[in-house]
């Protein structure tokens, strides 16, 4: 099915493509991501990321070995989530469960409930945090929690915010760059690719995703 998502854009050619779902992708093991991703991007003619694999990139390029997960999942998915970080070399030191009231339901955190539950768990301030779920609205929840400390905080959205410029040419520290790239540039320095901006696409979204010029998200 992704193919043909991919290949719906008529005569509009796309720069990159991010596929902004990671519970299918967990899945697939990181090799397994890889390997789709690879065959989607000679299909569609340019690179294409999951969110999942934009997630890895970032983590790399801001030196991340370790991570605590964030996560609004069902304990099932949470585990899947969990086993494919650890696949990719990253060692998961703690899981922060997220809950909706008294359920697990991504779509239904609030921000204020989100940045209590983060906030209660007294986490390390040299620890980085992965939001799992592209569903979990997490835009304000950062821009809070930013303020608390230092630390790295990523998101899929974010993730694949950043791997979308970053593949263009396209800075995070620039001047349409929202802020939470820009805090992310800070960590990333020049370890990033350089990509080449050329043609036109449409537009990286998600709920937690900054704009990411001549890319598009596929959900």
């Amino acid at each position: 099915m992704l193919p043909e998502v991919l290949g719906n854009f008529g005569g509009l050619r796309l720069d990159a493509a991010v596929v902004s779902c990671t519970g299918s992708h967990y899945l697939l093991t990181p090799e397994g991501d890889r390997a789709l991703c690879a065959e989607l991007s000679e299909r569609a003619g340019a690179p294409v990321r999951s969110a999942a694999l934009a997630i890895l990139d970032t983590a790399r390029a801001v030196d991340a070995e370790r991570l605590v997960l964030v996560s609004p999942y069902e304990p099932w998915l949470t585990e899947l989530s969990h086993a494919y970080w650890e696949s990719a070399g990253l060692t998961v030191d703690r899981i922060v469960k997220i809950r909706a009231g008294a359920r697990f339901s991504p779509y239904d955190v609030t921000t204020d409930e989100l940045v209590a539950q983060v906030r209660e768990a007294e986490l390390p301030e040299d620890a980085t945090l992965l939001f799992t779920g592209t569903g979990m609205f997490t835009f304000d929840a950062l821009a809070e929690l930013g303020r608390d400390s230092g630390r790295v905080l990523l998101t899929s959205n974010l993730a694949s915010a950043w791997w979308a410029r970053d593949t263009l040419g396209l800075p995070a520290d620039g001047p349409d760059a929202h802020p939470l790239l820009r805090r992310l540039a800070e960590r990333t320095g020049d370890r990033g690719r350089t990509g080449g901006a050329g043609r036109t696409g449409g537009a990286a979204n998600g709920r937690d995703g900054a704009p990411g010029p001549a890319a598009v998200a596929v959900p």
